[in-house]
């Protein structure tokens, strides 16, 4: 499984919602917190570019002896229609400062130095080290998830739902009408699918659960997808 440093710095570098929390800063709306972009710099700190008149930017300018404590909490939704979408959240604490002359004109970097990792997801609740963040890549297939689960969802259905072959006694006996089967998430180890049995709308009487099916080894990139993809496929119709 990934590790809670890979699947932190695979959010962070991915395109999911985020925002700096600064401990007594008022704005008049929150996206004035959001980041306009997001990276990891070479020693692990997170660069974020903000317009230069920010709340955030005049904060950490004006901040003493460089100790403006800050969160940048990032939140994972499902790319498709599934019950409770949220995937998971992030929380990287540190400290702020700015980096003059870094960012295109009208805009400035901020340096979050990390002090604290904590990541709440599909996998559980974990710390991670700032020393192991910087360590740590984004998963391989990060930048391809989105459009390959979006995929799987609107032209591949009977496939999805043929993977209640699978589950044993996890599925609760045979598949009936109504039972749905989405793709929920992706990354280089394994795929995982949110199942759904009952009527479908919604009622009390449907039961959602989550079922991990793993590759034989981890997946370096689309053509090695593809093939765990055929495979898992097969061993369902089989």
């Amino acid at each position: 499984m990934p590790s809670a440093a890979e699947r932190t710095r695979t959010l962070v570098q991915s395109t999911c919602s985020g925002a700096l929390l600064i401990s007594g800063l008022d704005v008049l709306r929150p996206d004035q917190l959001v980041p306009e972009a997001r990276t990891v710099g070479p020693d692990g700190e997170v660069l974020l570019v903000f317009p230069a008149d920010s709340p955030a930017v005049r904060a950490a300018t004006h901040a003493v002896d460089d100790e403006l404590a800050a969160v940048l909490e990032l939140t994972d939704v499902a790319p498709v229609s599934v019950p409770n979408r949220i995937r998971g959240r992030a929380w990287l604490s540190g400290w702020l400062t700015c980096l003059p002359g870094v960012a295109e004109p009208g805009r400035m970097m901020l340096r979050l130095e990390l002090g604290d990792i904590c990541v709440d997801d599909l996998w559980g609740v974990e710390n991670a080290e700032p020393d192991a963040f910087a360590r740590a890549a984004a998963d391989p297939l990060a930048e391809y998830e989105t459009e390959l689960l979006q995929h799987l969802h609107s032209s591949h259905d009977e496939q999805m739902l043929g993977l209640y072959s699978l589950l044993g006694e996890q599925a609760d006996g045979a598949r009936a009408a109504g039972d749905r089967a989405v793709p929920l998430a992706l990354d280089r180890f394994g795929f995982r699918v949110r199942f759904t049995r009952g009527r479908g709308d919604g009622t009390a009487a449907d039961r959602s659960f989550d079922a991990r099916f793993e590759f034989p080894e981890p997946v370096r990139d689309i053509a090695g997808l593809r093939r765990a993809m055929h495979t898992l496929f097969e061993a369902a119709a089989g």
